[in-house]
């Protein structure tokens, strides 16, 4: 069995929160992989250094600088974080970019009313080098996967963590039964906001559809959610959307169904 662990910004901002999570990650059973956001760290960064990256719709736009900044903040100072303190709890592990080992490969989102910049995509088939994946089970490591890729001809981009995280389970069900959960700071997939009693312990597809309508669920959680069906329609044994404090626990979270 294999555990992979998508955790979002908000988990990774906060020190404490961010090392409970990993503490949880660190009980479980089987095969390990973390992949980790960026949120606005990079933001914070591109301040400090007096830059203002660009935003259409609510959306970074990803140009020349803003690359070099979210690539040294998430392939360098969040993903090499994690990983120290992952070594603290005695879990051995090592931190990737999708350029490293050839691990996650894109292509450029093509250009259709936007030009997001240096923004990629995965395709369905040979995105994921799962030999390196299973090499590195084999001697023990527990790969951490930042979510900077590479496209195959020197230009490096910056992609949905949530869309690799998906991409590699799927790659990964072929030989072995995956679980796939997204953390992030609510206990699951919530009817109301403001209260955590409020969550759902399964969707169904149709359901998110509904859910969408109505506008319950929106913003950022539609293409999360997008991905995690992708993924559980595609081969993926389970997929659950989760508080990190939960991982280890059976309730208190939503698992998403067919």
């Amino acid at each position: 069995m294999i555990n992979v662990v998508k955790i979002g910004g908000d988990i990774i901002e906060d020190k404490k929160i961010l090392i409970y999570s990993l503490k949880e990650f660190s009980k479980l059973d089987g095969y390990k992989i973390l992949v980790h956001g960026g949120g606005k760290i990079a933001d914070v960064f591109s301040k400090k250094m007096g830059y203002h990256h660009k935003m259409i719709n609510g959306r970074r736009i990803t140009d020349k600088t803003t690359l070099d900044i979210v690539v040294m903040t998430y392939s360098g100072i969040i993903n090499k974080k994690i990983v120290s303190n992952l070594q603290s709890l005695g879990l051995n592990s090592l931190g990737f970019s999708g350029a490293d080992g050839n691990l996650v490969k894109s292509y450029k989102r093509p250009i259709k009313d936007i030009d997001y910049g240096s923004v990629g995509n995965l395709k369905k088939k040979n995105s994921i080098n799962a030999d390196l994946i299973k090499f590195l089970f084999k001697i023990g490591i527990i790969p951490v996967l930042s979510p900077i890729t590479h496209d195959g001809n020197g230009n490096l981009l910056n992609t949905n963590a949530d869309t690799i995280a998906s991409y590699l389970s799927i790659s990964l069900s072929k030989d072995y039964k995956v679980i796939l959960t997204y953390c992030f700071n609510k206990i699951g997939i919530l009817n109301n906001l403001n209260d955590e009693k409020s969550y759902y312990s399964n969707i169904e597809e149709n359901f998110f559809n509904k859910l969408k309508i109505n506008k319950i669920i929106n913003q950022g959680m539609i293409p999360k959610l997008e991905n995690a069906f992708f993924a559980l329609k595609n081969g993926v044994y389970k997929v659950k959307i989760s508080n990190p404090n939960y991982l280890n626990q059976y309730t208190k979270k939503t698992i998403l169904c067919l």
